[in-house]
């Protein structure tokens, strides 16, 4: 081989290993943040493990001062109601115990975006109130029976 010829390769085969590197380096994956959404984050959280009792999709209730979710609903008393809400800023959460299925409470999980806790588990109890006057994610679920699927979730916008 005639050195024209090696010197082609090499700088041809270094083009190549650059080239592989560039290619890799903007394949990651990541895009510098979190592409998941609200929505996404509710429906991952009540869907994993086993799956939030009475969760069928985010019902809207923006515009409305005071929203109410039942702690305790559903057959079996083991669900809120409705399990996903979606509120605007300024409005107030009241969670009413409803005495059925036992003692419940309302637990923040670890990666809500909002922390609140209404206290130790209570068969019945006086309506626990959080107002949300951030936007945000709230997911919670009820101490004694987040393993059997008690969990809910809030979209503040």
């Amino acid at each position: 081989m005639d050195e024209s010829t090696l010197t082609r390769r090499r700088l041809l085969g270094t083009l190549g290993a650059a080239g592989a590197v560039g290619v890799a380096g903007c394949s990651s994956g990541g895009n510098g943040g979190s592409a998941e959404g609200p929505e996404e984050r509710v429906s991952a959280f009540l869907s994993s493990g086993r799956p939030a009792r009475g969760y069928d999709d985010i019902v809207d209730m923006t515009g409305q001062d005071e929203v109410v979710v039942e702690v305790g609903a559903g057959g079996n008393g083991l669900a809120f109601a409705p399990a996903a809400v979606r509120i605007s800023t300024g409005t107030t959460v009241s969670w009413q115990w409803t005495g059925r299925g036992g003692r419940h409470n309302v637990v923040a999980a670890s990666d809500s975006d909002f922390d609140f806790q209404s206290g130790s588990p209570k068969l019945e109890a006086d309506p626990f109130e959080q107002s949300f006057d951030n936007t945000g994610v709230g997911l919670y679920y009820c101490g004694p029976h987040r393993s059997l699927g008690m969990e809910g979730a809030l979209i503040v916008k």
